[in-house]
Parts: C-alpha cells; structure tokens; sequence
C-alpha cells in the first residue's frame, strides 16, 4: 500500500511546507496545474512553463452526476485528480481558495471536494498555492470583477487557444496562470 505508507510518512514529517517551491534549476521547465474545485465540475488546466512562456498540455473537466451519492463523487474526483497527477507530475499546484456564499450546504460539498484535491497533491509531495478568485481575475484579465466571459477571453488569448474553453476548464486555466504571473519563472 504505497499510498497509505506516503500518507502516513508524510503524517509522521507533519506534511511539506504549504507555499515551498520545489524548482531548484530555473531554467528548467516546470509543470503548473490549476484547480477549479467543485463538486458537479472540477476544471483542472496543466500548464508547462519556461521563463516568460506558459503552454497549455491538457486542460477539462472532471464530472460527476448528481443523482450519485456525494462520498462516491468524492471519490471519483479524487481518483481522477489523481491520474491527472501521476500522468502529468506538476511540480506546483494552484487551486481556488473557497468562496463563502450564502448556501452553507453547497459550501461544505465544495469543501469536500476541495479536501480530496488537496489530499492528492499533498500525498504526492506537490506544493499548494491558493488563490483567490478576485486576485485571478487581477492577474489574467487585470481587473479583480471580471465576468467569466473576460476570463474566457483572456485565457484563449494569453494561451494562443483556438477555442473558448468552458467556464471551469477556463477558471482552472486562470488560475494556473495567476500563478505563473506570481513567480519568478526566469
């Protein structure tokens, strides 16, 4: 069981430093996923990184059908965030902080959610940095109260997209790419 022997190593060392870079050689190219958590959809978008330059490799979604209970739909977006992972071995992750809205129930599901995402990455040794949805906004479309259209757009564009994206792919987009902006890439 290597995942219950990383988890319980990484219980022991009490886990990885949350906002710790893992990139020792700058020049190197580095892997970014963004995570758009949600119970319904969660938008994941990979990024592969060089100095000033982000290339998308693989950007979606991640389903799961409401009339299923909530513990197996946790499951399946931890299972698949997980092959996300292993495919793709980002180096850094960057996820959506919670919102807090008036739908108490809506928010404990994506907080659910959210915790399995965050338990994949963790268990995988995958720094997490979070962003909110304001400070998204302000790094793609450079205005904190952007409608998801404004994303849309500037993802496609920024990214050199040949389409529009959905709004969760695009959200998750956005979010790795606010966390390009943030670091020192050079």
């Amino acid at each position: 069981m290597k995942t219950i022997n990383t988890a319980q190593s990484l219980l022991k060392n009490d886990c990885h430093p949350k906002n710790e870079s893992v990139h020792s050689n700058s020049s190197q190219k580095q892997i970014i996923i963004g995570i758009d958590p949600g119970t319904a959809i969660t938008g994941y978008g990979i990024l592969k990184v060089s100095k000033q330059q982000a290339i998308p490799i693989k950007y979606g979604v991640i389903q799961t059908k409401s009339n299923v209970p909530l513990e197996r739909r946790i499951a399946r977006i931890y299972y698949e965030m997980g092959n996300l992972l292993d495919e793709f071995q980002p180096n850094e992750a960057a996820i959506e902080a919670i919102f807090y809205g008036r739908n108490i129930k809506a928010a404990f599901s994506l907080g659910q959610a959210r915790g399995v995402e965050i338990l994949a990455l963790t268990i995988r040794n995958i720094p997490i940095f979070e962003y909110s949805p304001r400070k998204i906004k302000q790094a793609v479309v450079g205005n904190g109260n952007a409608s998801k259209q404004q994303v849309q757009y500037m993802v496609k564009k920024l990214l050199h997209l040949t389409n529009i994206p959905s709004n969760d792919s695009a959200d998750a987009l956005a979010i790795a790419l606010a966390h390009f902006h943030s670091k020192k890439w050079k």
